[in-house]
């Protein structure tokens, strides 16, 4: 379970171990490797932080240690809003960091979060894959290059109570990230009023039944020990939760062509390593719920109505969060178009 809940910490906050204050992390010598500054929640011996250690590791062998990262694993100060601020202060250089976060830097990369829009891993690829020129050009005009692309697991429904349809959501008070704009549309168009607060603010919610619904991953549910205070879990999931890792463009810039390229094709297996590791341990989190006695919910017998609120949805966000335009060209690469 410690193996689970650390390795869904380090790829949904995504946040950093950052020294407080106006101290920041010391650079490299002059006459030594280019340094580049990685944040992290990932706990030293997590299995994120195996992965990302190795990666260190190909960087070093591949430049012919002319760069190497300098990991900060365990993140112990500030949410994503005050992780993304410090890196474009300059007191880190690079990061892995969830959806609600890539939203503070690239606020149309939520679409591919959308609700009801992809629902499977292979419509996740195909989406970052076809459209990642585009994706990475947005990076590009904030300052920031795009390294590659992570998962934390599907996305679906936990409560306290009963559900089937939405209308049974109407009088729950399920949770919306305080970043997060693109669940709180899904509750409003259902008719519910969403409760903001941050991620560590939601066990005790559970508790004091503040809230009694959160949309996340079976992994995540295990991992923050949610599942302890819930009783029915979706059985279909209405999105993926999705990150990626970014660095700043000035300090990309710092490497020759060459390490450049070694860096985004190191990064890229790397998160192919963590993506496999974190689609095997969702399945076997739903698995243990289940054992568990967490009660499964099919709500195909309302698909109708789900897809229809998840359409309203997705429509009320288009022009707000993403354009309609790049809504629908997720729409078509989802569909084999």
């Amino acid at each position: 379970m410690r193996k689970i809940r650390t390795l869904f910490i380090a790829l949904l906050a995504g946040g950093a171990f950052l020294l407080p204050g106006s101290v920041s992390v010391p650079q490299a010598r002059a006459d030594g490797p280019i340094v580049i500054r990685f944040a992290s929640l990932a706990p030293a011996g997590s299995g994120f932080m195996k992965v990302t250690k190795a990666w260190n590791r190909s960087i070093k062998k591949e430049t012919e240690n002319r760069v190497e990262l300098r990991i900060y694993s365990g993140g112990s100060q500030g949410d994503e809003r005050d992780f993304v601020r410090k890196i474009r202060a300059g007191q880190m250089d690079a990061a892995g960091i969830s959806t609600t976060g890539l939203g503070m830097v690239v606020r149309p990369v939520l679409v591919l979060t959308a609700p009801g829009l992809i629902t499977e891993y292979d419509e996740l690829v195909r989406a970052r894959t076809e459209l990642n020129d585009r994706f990475s050009q947005m990076f590009e005009d904030a300052g920031f290059v795009l390294l590659n692309w992570g998962e934390a697991g599907k996305n679906r429904l936990f409560s306290m109570d009963e559900f089937a349809k939405p209308e049974d959501l109407k009088t729950r008070r399920p949770w919306a990230w305080k970043d997060d704009p693109v669940f709180a549309e899904f509750v409003r168009v259902i008719g519910a009023n969403p409760v903001r607060m941050g991620l560590p603010e939601v066990y005790g919610g559970l508790q004091t039944r503040m809230v009694d619904t959160v949309a996340v991953s079976a992994l995540a549910a295990v991992a923050l020990q949610w599942y302890t205070r819930l009783k029915y879990m979706a059985k279909e999931n209405f999105s993926i939760m999705v990150g990626a890792g970014i660095i700043k463009r000035e300090k990309f810039n710092e490497l020759s062509e060459h390490d450049q390229k070694v860096l985004l094709a190191t990064s890229v297996r790397a998160a192919k390593a963590n993506d496999s590791l974190v689609r095997r341990d969702d399945a076997r989190a739903y698995a243990s719920l289940v054992k568990r006695g967490m009660i499964e919910v099919d709500t195909s017998a309302h698909e109708v109505e789900w897809d229809a609120v998840a359409k309203k949805a997705r429509e009320n966000l288009a022009g707000r969060v993403y354009s309609k335009s790049l809504l629908e060209a997720v729409e078509k690469v989802v569909a084999g178009k």
